[in-house]
């Protein structure tokens, strides 16, 4: 079984590139969904982030506005988030991959926004980078409720540039242009990858 690393820098369009996947038949496991699940109420990362940063649960889930408030700036409590999240997202991440290999799955795909930053290129054979021109990434970012140019930029900070991203990729997808092009390319990448079996 193939597994394909998806990432892309926020607002290039993972999730929409991922769902087109799916679409094709290649599974997909977004990171960022299964960090909303583990935030949830009875989520098993609800008691670690709690402790570790009190006062960002409220009634049994993790808040991300407050959590956010408390982390975003700050390299040393972004690190120790990671430490308790990441784990979890990988535990999530395995089961994933042997479900699907039983299922019989030739290709899947983990979106992971931190690739790069996190390692996990080790743990994928392809790595495809969603990316867009700097201009469309930021209007489509800027107008998420709740986002700020500030926040944007604190969180570009962290993360690997795109221009490096593209250089690290085994495929890139722009999604720049409209849905059906964006579409036909990772029909390409899928028919690349499965021709090479």
């Amino acid at each position: 079984m193939m597994v394909l690393g998806l990432t892309g820098s926020i607002g290039m369009g993972k999730s929409t590139v991922a769902r087109m996947f799916a679409e094709e038949g290649a599974p997909f496991l977004e990171s960022d969904a299964v960090v909303h699940a583990l935030y949830d109420k009875g989520g098993s990362a609800v008691a670690p982030v709690e402790a570790a940063f009190p006062g960002v649960a409220k009634d049994g889930a993790i808040d991300r506005t407050l959590l956010s408030e408390r982390v975003v700036g700050d390299a040393d409590a972004i690190r120790r988030l990671e430490a308790l999240v990441h784990p979890l997202v990988r535990q999530a991440q395995a089961e994933f991959l042997k479900a699907n290999m039983e299922a019989g799955a030739d290709i899947v795909v983990l979106d992971i926004p931190l690739l790069f930053e996190t390692g996990a290129e080790a743990l994928v054979h392809k790595v495809v980078v969603v990316s867009a021109p700097a201009d469309v990434q930021r209007e489509r970012v800027l107008a998420r409720p709740g986002m700020t140019a500030e926040k944007l930029d604190a969180i570009l900070a962290r993360q690997t540039p795109d221009a490096e991203k593209r250089a690290r990729a085994d495929f890139v997808i722009d999604t720049s242009g409209p849905f059906d092009a964006t579409r036909a390319q990772v029909r390409a990448v899928l028919d690349a990858l499965r021709e090479q079996d």
